[in-house]
């Protein structure tokens, strides 16, 4: 009989390199694709697979994350094995410390494990854009007696010093790590790629037990799965690396090429937004036999209508969401999100706005990320002029620009003192 599997989702970061959208909630909690949010995807893919036991490990700013949970997934069963619960840090250590590090949660929460010797443990993270068949994951972790297993594919190898990177042999044995360094060794045959960690790790319990109590006594430790943890098993456990691109998702063909995607930065969010608009869509949400759950919102239907002189728009090449409203605005290439709405005139190209955002009579928006709540008045253009732009709001070096409530407001409160001056 196969195991049980109680999972524990990370959840806890900062997301520093999402300012500002993390400015007041934790990553995992920042809007994604129109009506989700970042970790509706590792939930998503673990009730999908039919992994029912979820510990959320939440800390830094977690309201907004902790009433999305609250709102989408709470289970009304009866049944003791089947939960998401969110789990502040416990401040279980010597120290009575926060936590210090991945390995560092974990280690402060075993106790939430009833049995180390009948369960696996899956730990995952929750700041990915993926869809995985978790399932198959932790069958290749039992066929293979394995004491660790470690979800990994290949990426660009200019992207070595984001990653732990892995050497694996044939079948799948970890040869070597190299965590986050640039010069990382590439995969045999492609100089141009590297075997990346994704961050999702299956262990027997013993085995986790053991070795978190040792690295907890570490006076160096950063107490980290990719920097501390799995190099110190090499040699002594039976560690192998799983190939997502062998994964499968019900109802989709084989040759369907799989997708992840680490949001960690602007760029990243940005451009994985835009995989949701092309004509085929590099990420499927439309598989029914793999959803992607989130909360239900009372949401009255996307609507397009004529502006007051009976000009209709469109939106092409777009991703629009319950509740917006599209009175002579165009919209091409862009994910807005629920309750947006768009005026005469206002055209937005590319870009990501994200709820209850009002754009004005005549606006241009271009390559910009709208926080939620964002007010634009009549004819203000964003993204065409980036020198002006970084006088007001956050420009990444990319040319992405970045419009949050404060910074909207002091641009419509400086068009009005013109107007007045004027």
């Amino acid at each position: 009989m196969p195991r049980d599997v109680v999972t524990f989702v990370l959840a806890g970061g900062r997301g520093n390199r999402l300012f500002p959208l993390t400015q007041e909630r934790a990553k995992p909690a920042v809007p994604f694709g129109g009506k989700y949010r970042i970790i509706d995807f590792v939930l998503s893919n673990l009730i999908n697979s039919g992994i029912y036991s979820i510990y959320v490990l939440v800390q830094f700013k977690s309201q907004s994350l902790l009433r999305h949970l609250r709102d989408g997934w709470q289970f009304g069963g009866l049944l003791k094995d089947q939960f998401i619960i969110p789990v502040p840090a416990q401040m279980r250590s010597v120290e009575e410390t926060w936590y210090r590090g991945t390995a560092d949660a974990i280690f402060q929460n075993l106790n939430l494990i009833d049995d180390l010797d009948e369960h696996l443990v899956a730990i995952f993270g929750a700041d990915h854009i993926y869809r995985m068949n978790v399932r198959d994951m932790i069958d290749f972790h039992e066929r293979m007696h394995a004491d660790v297993s470690v979800a990994a594919i290949p990426v660009s190898a200019h992207l070595a010093a984001e990653f732990g990177v892995i050497e694996a042999a044939a079948d799948g044995t970890i040869l070597s790590f190299h965590e986050k360094k640039a010069q990382a060794p590439t995969v045999p045959g492609e100089p141009t790629r590297v075997y990346a960690s994704m961050g999702n790790y299956v262990f027997s319990a013993r085995t986790l037990l053991q070795e978190l109590a040792a690295d907890a006594l570490r006076p160096d430790s950063r107490h980290d799965f990719g920097h501390d943890i799995l190099p110190s098993l090499l040699g002594r456990a039976a560690m192998y690396a799983y190939d997502y691109q062998t994964n499968r998702i019900p109802g989709e063909s084989a040759d369907v090429p799989v997708y992840w995607r680490d949001v960690g930065t602007l760029e990243a969010y940005y451009e994985a937004h835009m995989d949701l608009c092309g004509l085929v869509p590099s990420l499927n949400l439309y598989n029914r036999r793999w959803p992607i759950r989130t909360a239900s919102y009372p949401d009255p239907s996307a609507k397009f209508t004529f502006d007051g002189n009976g000009r209709p728009r469109q939106a092409i090449g777009s991703v629009i969401s319950g509740g917006c409203i599209l009175s002579g605005g165009a919209v091409r290439g862009s994910v807005l999100g629920r309750g947006v709405h768009v005026h005469s005139g206002a055209a937005i190209e590319d870009s990501i706005v994200l709820d209850n955002c009002i754009i004005g009579p005549q606006c241009k928006i271009r390559r910009a990320i709208l926080e939620e709540n964002v007010t634009l008045g009549e004819g203000v253009s964003v993204g065409y002029d980036l020198e002006r732009d970084r006088g007001s709001y956050h420009v990444t070096e990319t040319g992405i620009v970045v419009v949050t409530n404060h910074s909207a407001n002091s641009v419509i409160a400086h068009a009005s003192t013109m107007s007045t001056a004027t």
